[in-house]
C-alpha cells in the first residue's frame, strides 16, 4: 500500500525536508509503507546540486533552500501542487533512468485527462507543452514551455522529493531565477493555458493515472 497525504495551506521547506529525511527511513527500514505527499509552499527557491549561481537572478526576493536533489534552481510557491515522492525501488526495480520516466508518464497521463498534451524534450529536464497560439522559434520550431518539474534524490534507493506541476502559480515568481538552468523557453501552467482546473482537479487525476505509471 501506498499512504497518500494531502497537506491543506502552505508547508514550510525544512518542516518537509524533515518529513522526507524520516519518512525515507522508516520506509527503509520496513516500518512505514511507501507515501505519495501532496502539498503547497510559500514563495520560495530551491537549488539542486547542479544549480549555477549566475541563474538565481534576484537572491533577495523570496527564501532560497539548498534542496540537495537533483537538477538546478526552481521555484516553488502557492498554486502549484508539489507532489513528494517517497517509494521504495528495492522493490520496483533500482532502476533510476527507469523511475525519471515513470514519474514523467505519470505527470503526461494525469495532463492528458485535461486535454493537456505533455511532452519529453532531450537535454531538457521536466514536462513541456507547446504553444501554438505564439510566434514560433527561430528554427521554426513551435513554442514551448515548461508545465512540470522533476527532480528526485535517492537514500538506500528510497526515493524522495518529487515533482512540482503548475495548476495556477503567479509565473512572474519564475523570473528571479533561470528554471532549471533552461533561458530560451517559458513556463506556464493550466490556468494559464485557459483551463480552470483546480488542485482538487489535479489531485484525482493525479491519483488515478499513479498505478498505471506504478504498477505494484
Amino acid at each position: 500500500m501506498v499512504e497518500w497525504i494531502t497537506s491543506p495551506g502552505l508547508t514550510g521547506y525544512d518542516a518537509a525536508l524533515a518529513f522526507m529525511e524520516a519518512r525515507v527511513g522508516t520506509i527503509a527500514a520496513g516500518e512505514a509503507p511507501e507515501c505519495i505527499w501532496l502539498l503547497e509552499h510559500p514563495p520560495l527557491y530551491t537549488a539542486g546540486t547542479s544549480a549555477k549561481a549566475a541563474d538565481l537572478i534576484a537572491p533577495a526576493r523570496f527564501p532560497v533552500h539548498q534542496a540537495r536533489r537533483g537538477g538546478q534552481y526552481t521555484y516553488h510557491g502557492p498554486g502549484q501542487r508539489v507532489v513528494y515522492v517517497m517509494l521504495d525501488l528495492n522493490r520496483r526495480g533500482r532502476d533510476v533512468r527507469g523511475f525519471v520516466a515513470a514519474l514523467e508518464s505519470w505527470v503526461i497521463a494525469a495532463l492528458a485527462e485535461f486535454n493537456v498534451t505533455g511532452h519529453i524534450r532531450a537535454g531538457r529536464v521536466g514536462v513541456w507543452v507547446e504553444r501554438p497560439d505564439r510566434a514560433p522559434r527561430a528554427d521554426g520550431q513551435p513554442a514551448e514551455d515548461k508545465i512540470a518539474a522533476i527532480g528526485i534524490r535517492l537514500r538506500r534507493w528510497i526515493s524522495f522529493h518529487g515533482i512540482a506541476i503548475n495548476v495556477e502559480p503567479d509565473l512572474e515568481h519564475f523570473s528571479g531565477i533561470v528554471p532549471c538552468g533552461i533561458s530560451d523557453h517559458g513556463v506556464t501552467s493550466l490556468v494559464d493555458l485557459g483551463l480552470p482546473v483546480t488542485m482538487t482537479d489535479l489531485d484525482l487525476a493525479l491519483k488515478r493515472s499513479f498505478e498505471r505509471a506504478f504498477p505494484d
